[in-house]
């Protein structure tokens, strides 16, 4: 009983339009009031301050900052004008553009509202130009910025990992085929649109075209080939190829490019540390959230409640996604991460669920939430640069968020889909 009241008043404020990270903070605090157990109020900023000091977490506001820097120093465009030179020919060309080069602009950023907001003015501005939907083109622009945080590097499996102790570059190589096989929902999906309401074709293929934009885009294109093969190198750790990222979106935006200069950085820094506190505040308020769920043993009443319904791991791997979608409908997915992933590993422990597998299932689930009002960060992200109503968009991704669905549940079934790639890669860390 406890333990709805609580999720009921966190919902509750959140639906009031509390932002989630004081909802966390006013519920705790508030529990441990009416408990009888005030005097414990004094740790509660010693415990958000804790929550935010890991040197993981370092990673978050640098890939933050460099998401930013490639969308002013123009990277976000040549990926895009490469991947239109790519697939742009076929039926619905601007369509299968659009997801490709969001694919490939999630090897930079990692972060989905990023991804949204940088490629979103370019994606949707070239494909209204050229006779698409304003509605098709946001849709599929919002379940496109999904991809970013799937495959590495990821914001989301950095805080996963960070509070899990589980290995960030195997989350990160787990993240590989699970966001390919987005894309190819997605592609799919606009393959039957495309076709159903008579797209245009956006030329006919060009390799000379393709062979420039390439040459255009290949500094931009060689950012991810460093990130990855760095940490997989041993060269690096996740937090320094943050620094590694910033640095050479710095560089290559800055001065190789010349998109922006030594005036525009304290606008893209001041833009970096709006986004990075709204990120890190979550993180801060949810710790001492979840020191009540703790203090209150939660995650134990948690077990008992779904193990008492199954003790199948099939069934309850299903509860838990169910969990994790109706809350992704009504927080932001950083909060419903840092909130349930104490009271889930424990469970997750005892069916002996591989923590990999899990952490990917988590990051699916809210990607999800993204798009679902009436809290979907990138909902707001594309509405705002599109124009498109909330409802109208919403209605606009049902085929996306049915394929994102899928793969969600692929690979909560299937884990050797998401598994092998890692087990592949660090077979000594399978073990």
């Amino acid at each position: 009983m406890l333990t709805l009241a609580i999720f009921a008043v966190l919902i509750g404020l959140v639906l009031l339009g509390v932002p989630i990270f004081a909802a966390m903070g006013l519920t705790a605090a508030g529990a441990f009031i009416l408990l009888g157990e005030a005097d414990i109020l004094p740790l509660m900023a010693q415990r958000m301050y804790v929550s935010t000091t890991g040197f993981t977490l370092l990673a978050i506001p640098f890939f933050i900052l460099a998401g930013n820097l490639m969308n002013f120093g123009g990277i976000t465009q040549r990926v895009f004008e490469f991947a239109r030179a790519l697939v742009g020919h076929l039926r619905g060309g601007l369509g299968y553009v659009n997801v490709v080069a969001c694919m490939i602009f999630s090897g930079m950023s990692g972060a989905a509202v990023a991804e949204a907001a940088g490629l979103g003015v370019v994606e949707i501005k070239a494909m209204t130009e050229n006779g698409y939907d304003r509605e098709f083109s946001a849709a599929l622009t919002a379940a496109g910025s999904t991809i970013g945080p799937v495959i590495p590097p990821s914001i989301p499996f950095v805080i996963y990992g960070s509070m899990t102790g589980v290995s960030i570059i195997k989350l990160f190589i787990a993240g590989f085929v699970p966001g390919i096989l987005m894309g190819l929902t997605m592609m799919v999906a606009v393959y039957f649109i495309a076709r159903k309401r008579g797209y245009p074709v956006d030329g006919p293929p060009s390799l000379c075209r393709m062979w420039t934009t390439f040459k255009g885009s290949a500094l931009a294109l060689m950012m991810p080939v460093i990130i990855i093969g760095g940490i997989l190198g041993g060269i690096f750790t996740p937090t320094e190829a943050a620094v590694v990222a910033t640095l050479y979106a710095f560089v290559v935006g800055g001065i190789v490019y010349r998109q922006f200069g030594l005036k525009d950085i304290p606008a893209i820094v001041w833009e970096s540390v709006k986004q990075s506190v709204r990120v890190l505040f979550i993180i801060a308020s949810a710790g001492f959230f979840s020191w009540l769920m703790i203090h209150q043993s939660i995650p134990e009443q948690v077990i008992v409640s779904l193990t008492g319904i199954s003790e199948t791991p099939a069934v309850i791997m299903g509860m838990i996604i169910l969990i994790l979608l109706v809350l992704g409908c009504f927080m932001e997915g950083i909060a419903v991460l840092v909130i349930t992933i104490p009271v889930f590993m424990p469970l997750i422990e005892r069916f002996h669920i591989d923590p990999v597998q899990f952490g990917v299932v988590m990051i699916l689930c809210s990607m999800i939430g993204l798009l679902t009002p009436p809290v979907g960060m990138c909902l707001y992200a594309v509405s705002g640069i599109s124009g498109v109503p909330i409802g109208r968009l919403s209605r606009e991704l049902w085929p996306y968020l049915l394929g994102i669905l899928f793969v969600t549940l692929l690979i909560a079934y299937v884990p050797e889909v998401g598994l092998w790639l890692p087990n592949l890669l660090m077979p000594e860390a399978a073990r």
